[in-house]
């Protein structure tokens, strides 16, 4: 692993490895921005099922709307999972160095929560 604490003066090896560390700490920050709009997306389909209820509520076609809906919630469900995956993926690849990147298991536990809120909410379109 390349140290990113450089020396009085560095070598052009040095100077290259320590820009490689930089550059594997941006793509873990990124990493943890991507998961975080895919977290936003999910709730975005989430708010689309909701309005979707509330359009249609006098419609003739109740079942229809709750369907469409549905169709929403269950998006937003595996938006969550297959963000935790692929940002997973991706953070296996890079070693930390400087930036300290958000461990597995909490990109997992939010997930967790929201997929509860998502099923949550979809239980209560039906009841609706």
């Amino acid at each position: 692993m390349p140290d990113t604490n450089l020396s009085e003066n560095p070598s052009s090896e040095e100077l290259a490895d320590t820009r490689t560390a930089w550059a594997e700490d941006r793509t873990i920050l990124a990493n943890e921005r991507t998961f975080a709009s895919w977290m936003r997306t999910g709730m975005a389909c989430i708010a689309v099922a909701l309005g979707l209820k509330a359009v249609f509520q006098d419609t003739d076609y109740p079942l229809l709307a709750k369907a469409v809906a549905e169709i929403f919630v269950l998006s937003a469900l595996l938006i969550f999972w297959a963000s935790v995956r692929k940002s997973r993926k991706a953070h296996k690849r890079m070693s930390e160095h400087d930036a300290e990147a958000q461990s597995a298991r909490r990109m997992a536990l939010l997930a967790a929560i929201l997929s509860i809120g998502a099923v949550a909410t979809g239980i209560i379109l039906w009841t609706l």
